[in-house]
């Protein structure tokens, strides 16, 4: 019980300081919201060939961009903790370090569930049309790429000291992660090279994942999109745990 306190405690700690952050609500929504407006009705005439406009098309990209941004910054929380002593605190306590990981790392997830929700009951802007099966089966998908990309983001602040140090990484990583996703481009008309690259981005398979949930289309079979996406969650999870049992 005292695990589960734990993991309870610290993931409402999360949802606290996400929510009494107005300013980051607002700006982490202004963003995707941007670039559907601007990319949306910029490439609008672009005929990508798969029986969908373009503003649809990137609806699943932006909603994972929205999750690929906000999860793995959430890992900047491990940083402020350290400097202000916080984490220490928690280190200490008398509580298993895996269950302080999780509790970090569902914490950031449902940070990302949130926002990435909202985006998709937006998503009547570009012309798309929900129903209860698509929303039902596109949350779980959500929680497992959100939970991944969280635990990606806590790996990478375990080694290092400085939030501006995690800012600089974090920005070299994340760009790369969504530019070659094909959330703006199907990756079926990239060259075999650089496809090649494409397939070894985690997140382009929470693009195609999303895709199918939202459009019913994809470049890529679902269950192979669902297997890496799981595997990558596992992966980050195991490194992730490794990092915080390490801590001193």
């Amino acid at each position: 019980m005292s695990e589960i306190s734990a993991i309870y405690v610290i993931w409402l700690r999360e949802v606290k300081r996400y929510v009494r952050e107005k300013a980051r609500v607002i700006s982490s929504l202004a963003m995707p919201i941007f670039w559907i407006i601007i990319f949306g009705s910029g490439f609008s005439r672009f005929n990508i060939g798969m029986n969908v406009g373009y503003r649809e098309f990137i609806f699943p990209g932006i909603v994972t961009m929205a999750l690929l941004f906000t999860s793995i910054g959430s890992g900047v929380s491990v940083i402020w903790d350290r400097e202000f002593g916080f984490l220490k605190e928690i280190l200490v306590a008398p509580v298993s370090r895996t269950s302080i990981l999780f509790g970090k790392m569902i914490g950031g997830s449902t940070v990302s569930v949130i926002q990435a929700s909202i985006l998709i009951l937006l998503s009547f802007i570009v012309g798309i049309k929900l129903n209860f099966l698509i929303i039902l089966r596109t949350l779980p998908l959500i929680l497992l790429i959100s939970m991944g990309l969280t635990a990606l983001g806590l790996s990478i602040a375990n080694f290092l000291e400085g939030h501006e140090g995690f800012q600089l990484i974090v920005n070299f990583i994340i760009m790369p992660m969504f530019l070659l996703s094909g959330a703006l481009f199907p990756i079926e008309g990239l060259p075999a090279w650089l496809r090649n690259i494409s397939l070894i981005d985690p997140v382009t398979y929470g693009v195609e994942a999303l895709r199918w949930s939202i459009l019913g289309t994809s470049n890529l079979p679902i269950g192979l999109s669902l297997g890496v996406l799981f595997i990558f969650m596992i992966c980050m999870v195991i490194i992730g745990g490794i990092g915080f049992n390490r801590k001193k």
